[in-house]
């Protein structure tokens, strides 16, 4: 289990997080969802060690990660896909997918199931990622992360920018790592990816959850739908 334990964060003197508490069990999708500036991007940075939290804990399992510096945390099974991907565009497919492979010492053998989960990337493994189109270089960030072999993920924002069809491409790749019992932490602000995807929803506002639950519990919370995301919920 990941854990968010009442977590308050922020940069120099702006506090960002207020008691901000989540969990995320293995084979499960959460998806937080909020908008612009309400703390979705530093919440997956804290539990990276990226930003260090003013109190409160992140845990996985039994072990305390705010202690921990950044570069342990992917050691020991969480992985994240940057909003903007964070590629080396000047390296090749190949090369950013063996960077990868570099967090755990793993082997290439290990990128056989990535290439059939991205029958796309083993075309283009030649080829740098700075040229790829914006769904394959989307599709080769998430590879890299799961060249770790985590056992959770955090992906901030992925289907910003993506044409509906290359949306579907990224849902079904999250619907086939809650099959192998990868837990994932999707940040978004489409209500409507959420849905598709989601076994549970966090919304986010000023640094604060003011829901978490079952998506289906969100037909009763309608106004903090409207205030949170700027949308209605349908048949509320």
């Amino acid at each position: 289990m990941l854990t968010v334990d009442r977590l308050d964060c922020g940069y120099g003197d702006a506090p960002v997080l207020h008691d901000v508490s989540l969990s995320l069990a293995p084979g499960e999708v959460l998806c937080l969802l909020g908008r612009n500036g309400a703390g979705k991007t530093t919440t997956l940075k804290a539990i990276m060690g990226l930003v260090r939290p003013r109190s409160g804990h992140i845990r996985l399992d039994d072990r305390e990660l705010t202690t921990l510096p950044a570069y342990q945390i992917p050691r020991l099974g969480v992985a994240y896909v940057p909003q903007g991907r964070g590629l080396f565009p000047f390296l090749t497919v190949d090369e950013n997918l063996r960077m990868g492979l570099l967090v755990k010492g793993r082997g290439e053998e290990s990128l056989a199931w990535i290439f059939d989960a991205f029958p796309v990337l083993r075309e283009r493994r030649a080829q740098r990622a700075g040229t790829l189109s914006g769904g394959e270089q989307q599709m080769l960030a998430t590879a890299r992360a799961l060249c770790a072999d985590p056992r959770y993920l955090l992906m901030d924002e992925p289907t910003e920018g993506l044409m509906p069809i290359l949306v579907e491409t990224l849902l079904e790749t999250i619907r086939m790592l809650k099959r192998r019992q990868v837990g994932v932490l999707l940040v978004e602000q489409r209500l409507d990816v959420a849905f598709k995807v989601a076994d549970s929803l966090a919304l986010m506002e000023n640094g604060r959850i003011q829901y978490q639950g079952a998506a289906g519990g969100l037909t009763a919370e309608a106004e903090v739908v409207q205030r949170v995301l700027g949308v209605r919920r349908s048949g509320s």
